[in-house]
């Protein structure tokens, strides 16, 4: 449930383990703080687990409807270009400040896990100044400032790409790869059978474009100026526009381009994928990397220190998916889809070299230095 005021936060049992899961904002720190929540009540069932997030972002939706309770914050980012709407993140972080501390003290967690976003800051940071263990996860390979400057004093910080010693103090670090959705990494389906359930040709390659659940508007406005292009190529394209872009009407969909705003079971759509398009968000990455997917990577350039293209140029720099910058896909993202569609043994190539790169039982490894990290 949604814990609306410090008076809801469940009495914890001493007795039992207890823990802080912070973060969130979108998918590629929610679905990792879940599935690590997820191995903690495996290991010990009796953990009790609270999550802190912040207002009006899609934890405050994705973490009551995983079964766990989360409290949110009134926390935003910095803005970097109107210095003086900072005055007022600066109020909203004190008195999020003054509620962790509370939270904190009522809760008495075992340890606070941090996973990005913007309430993980507030959390970690007041847990460390009362004296709880830490532990950060961090997904890319650009870690954000918030991260760095909590690195000192957490016990762990796992990590899913080699070279982030330049970052983090190198005797703290663990390399554990990023979780994934559990339903997407146990998908029983056949690829035949997947894109059956979606409504294609079985013996045609697919093509799975997605933006992510908000969409992404310069991959959407490049399929849109495909479609007719698109229209005569012998492969299905799955297109997932995301919830706030409306293709333009005087446009024809041809009959083997599926459009929709959501994606209900991505498990189903990835299976089906022989290509990906998307953005290079860390979870997305990390379950290319898991499931062996071919993929043509568009970072996003609107996050902060440009880590999506970082974390592309860790795949596109041992030929593990092809990268699209933004500003260009207009003009080269078609050509892009068109040669690997032709190219059967390029895309296993890509496919074999991607899925090396991936980490297995991410979740667990995770979980073992947050016990760790208890212990000393």
């Amino acid at each position: 449930m949604i814990i609306e005021n410090i008076n809801q936060l469940p009495s914890p049992s001493l007795s039992a383990p207890r823990y802080i899961i912070s973060g969130g904002g979108t998918g590629g720190h929610i679905y990792p703080a879940l599935a690590i929540a997820q191995e903690i009540k495996r290991v010990q069932p009796d953990a009790q687990i609270i999550f802190v997030g912040a207002k009006d972002r899609m934890e405050m939706e994705k973490v009551p409807a995983a079964g766990f309770d989360i409290i949110g914050l009134n926390v935003q980012g910095f803005d970097r270009k109107r210095l003086w709407r900072n005055i007022a993140v600066l109020w909203h972080l004190w008195r999020s400040m003054r509620l962790c501390r509370k939270v904190l003290k009522k809760w008495q967690p075992d340890c606070v896990i941090g996973v990005g976003g913007y309430a993980s800051g507030a959390v970690l940071k007041q847990a460390q100044k009362m004296g709880f263990p830490t532990v950060i996860q961090e997904q890319n390979s650009y870690p954000g400032v918030t991260n760095k400057l909590l690195a000192p004093k957490a016990r762990k910080i796992c990590v899913a790409y080699e070279g982030t010693d330049r970052f983090f103090p190198a005797e703290k670090i663990v390399l554990t790869g990023n979780p994934i959705r559990e339903a997407v990494a146990n998908i029983s389906l056949t690829p035949a059978e997947a894109k059956r359930e979606l409504g294609f040709p079985a013996d045609l390659p697919m093509v799975l474009v997605t933006g992510g659940s908000l969409g992404a508007r310069t991959i959407n406005l490049a399929l849109q100026a495909a479609l007719p292009e698109l229209a005569k190529i012998n492969a299905s394209v799955l297109w997932q526009t995301g919830k706030f872009f409306t293709h333009d009407p005087a446009v024809t969909i041809p009959d083997n381009v599926h459009v929709t705003r959501f994606i209900d079971d991505m498990a189903v759509a990835y299976r089906a994928a022989d290509l990906v398009v998307a953005r290079a968000g860390a979870c997305t990455i990390s379950e290319l990397q898991l499931l062996g997917k071919a993929a043509i990577l568009v970072p996003s350039p609107n996050v902060a220190e440009d880590h999506q293209r970082k974390n592309a140029e860790a795949l596109s720099t041992r030929d593990a998916a092809v990268m699209v910058l933004d500003k260009d896909a207009p003009d080269q993202l078609l050509d892009k889809m068109l040669t690997l569609l032709s190219d059967a043994p390029k895309r296993k190539s890509l496919s074999d070299n991607v899925r090396a790169m991936a980490f297995t039982h991410s979740a667990e490894k995770i979980v073992k230095q947050i016990m760790d990290s208890i212990k000393h």
